[in-house]
């Protein structure tokens, strides 16, 4: 029973700063600061301050929520096709080479984002110069940034999960004549389906979500500008006009929040299923 009681308390206390947004995102400004724990008179306010926020050339929502859209599908995509593809190899070489290469991938996990940061920078610019092709400031930057990043810990989790399923199905698949291209898409991708959504939904938030790692690479006055970005800049030149603030983290969180819900029972059965294999 103690238990129960510490899980509800736990789950009201996460629920409370998203409660906080939703009924003061249906107020008014002046009611925001007057009384922020009071439901709002009028829920409609929500809808009407989501109009004025997509409308408001000061933050570009539109524009924002379509770089911010482009960037976490590719990026997400693209995570997942190598570092499936990745784990699979890793797992299916039995080297010295390949366990080696691993333990790197376990080793990048671990090195803090603020030490590699500004080195980033100066490469993907050393980098642009050499090819003669812009990395900073562009969406090429910002996805190549992410994948690069978000590679280990999804190899980490593909390499567990693949590590479960039989050789077996692999080695009859090429006894039919399939290759090894052939053998990976049609026999072991659709049975990572589980651990695809946990990557999936693990990148696709930290992606959709991230603040640093864009206005590092994208910068501030870009005309490229993500939704965190967008609601830094909006806080910044309206920062008493609390109502269409908290609208705006609102609509940020609104696709996550749906994808999340949609894809949850495949996020836990490949969270459990990896751990156990």
């Amino acid at each position: 029973m103690g238990l129960e009681i510490i899980t509800a308390l736990l789950f009201l206390v996460t629920l409370f700063p998203i409660f906080l947004v939703l009924i003061n995102s249906g107020k008014t400004a002046f009611s925001v600061t007057a009384s922020p724990l009071t439901l709002p008179e009028d829920w409609l306010q929500i809808f009407r301050n989501m109009k004025t926020i997509w409308v408001d050339p000061n933050i570009q929502y539109g524009s924002s929520f379509y770089s911010s859209l482009l960037i976490t599908v590719f990026s997400v995509g693209a995570i997942i096709l190598i570092s499936a593809q990745a784990a699979w190899v890793l797992v299916r070489s039995k080297t010295r080479i390949a366990a080696f290469l691993f333990m790197m991938f376990v080793a990048a996990m671990t090195i803090p984002f603020q030490i590699v940061m500004l080195p980033l920078v100066q490469w993907f610019r050393i980098l642009g110069d050499f090819i003669g092709f812009r990395l900073l400031r562009t969406y090429p930057g910002m996805i190549l940034s992410y994948m690069g990043f978000g590679m280990s810990l999804s190899i980490f989790l593909y390499h567990g999960f693949i590590k479960g399923i039989p050789y077996e199905l692999e080695e009859a698949a090429i006894i039919d004549g399939a290759s090894r291209v052939g053998t990976f898409y049609q026999i072991v991708f659709p049975l990572l389906k589980p651990i695809t959504a946990t990557v999936m939904i693990l990148n696709g938030i930290w992606i959709w979500n991230d603040y640093l790692l864009p206005l590092l690479i994208l910068g501030k006055g870009n005309r490229i500008q993500t939704i965190p970005l967008a609601v830094a800049n909006f806080a910044g030149a309206y920062v008493k006009q609390w109502d269409l603030i908290l609208t705006a983290i609102l609509m940020a969180m609104i696709p996550v929040i749906i994808v999340f819900l949609i894809a949850q029972k495949q996020i836990i059965k490949g969270m459990v299923a990896g751990s156990i294999k």
